[in-house]
């Protein structure tokens, strides 16, 4: 532990904090969430901050605090959607194009330049006016738009390491491709795969967010913390700020501190190849 803060110093160290807080409360939420995030009353309407309402109540009764916590679920689930499909999918092309070479990687790059064409919010969009709007929709198509980052930053790297003597030796004692890629290629390139899943998360909360802002994702009532700002609007025009300010407030410290901290990896990992 001691090691780990001094590695990531204290803003880092505060920062992994954060986000493990916002994991566990995701985890927990049907034991510690003190309501039904999707039942509400009107006669609660925007209720103020009390014991029984710890941050208050919406438009609709639902209580914030319950909601928030919900929230946090699909807030989490949908990003690591992305980035998971991304991780897989980007580092296998990257791997088959940097080993192959030739028609093969040419063939791959200019797929993935086909793909770098289409806006992630756009294809997104256009994938949800074909399948309609659910957040599963929602990230499997940012999956899609974000494959191409992930494989071009991957394959720079691992085209760099397939020319070192490590990955030539065991070439030239007849190992098969499959089998070097997996021992060594992969491994190498591994703390740079996570570094970007860690800063892709991040990215990918904001526009899953957008999305549901603007009813493409996450559908009512079920809690999300990009519908609580939508829904949150109306509220705000009557000063009651509560419900959108604290859904962006998680959306920006979560997103802040998962981009800090995939800083902070990525730093380590060039410090570790330099090495």
């Amino acid at each position: 532990m001691r090691r780990f803060i001094e590695r990531m110093g204290p803003i880092g160290t505060a920062a992994a904090v954060l986000v493990l807080v916002v994991v566990l409360g995701a985890l927990l939420a049907p034991i510690i969430a003190p309501y039904d995030p999707t039942v509400g009353s009107v006669t609660q309407r925007y209720q103020g901050p009390s014991p029984a309402h710890l941050l208050g109540t919406d438009q609709a009764g639902r209580d914030i605090f319950s909601r928030l916590l919900w929230g946090a679920r699909s807030s989490l689930i949908g990003p690591l959607i992305v980035v998971s499909v991304t991780a897989v999918f980007g580092t296998a092309i990257a791997l088959i194009s940097v080993w192959w070479g030739g028609a093969v990687d040419s063939f791959l790059s200019r797929v993935l330049d086909l793909l770098f064409a289409f806006p992630n919010l756009l294809l997104a969009m256009l994938a949800i006016a074909v399948f309609g709007p659910s957040l599963t929709t929602a990230a499997l198509a940012l999956s899609v738009a974000y494959i191409p980052y992930t494989a071009r930053v991957i394959r720079s790297t691992a085209l760099r390491e397939r020319n070192l003597p490590y990955v030539r030796s065991p070439q030239l004692q007849g190992i098969s491709g499959t089998t070097i890629t997996a021992r060594h290629l992969l491994p190498n390139v591994a703390p740079l795969i996570v570094t970007g899943a860690t800063i892709n998360f991040g990215f990918a909360m904001i526009e899953l967010a957008a999305l549901s802002f603007l009813g493409l994702g996450v559908q009512p009532p079920a809690a999300d913390w990009g519908l609580m700002v939508s829904n949150g609007q109306q509220s705000l025009l009557k000063g009651y700020p509560a419900e959108s300010m604290l859904a962006g407030l998680c959306i920006v410290l979560t997103v802040a501190s998962l981009g800090y901290i995939g800083e902070r990896l990525g730093g380590r990992a060039a410090a570790g190849r330099k090495a």
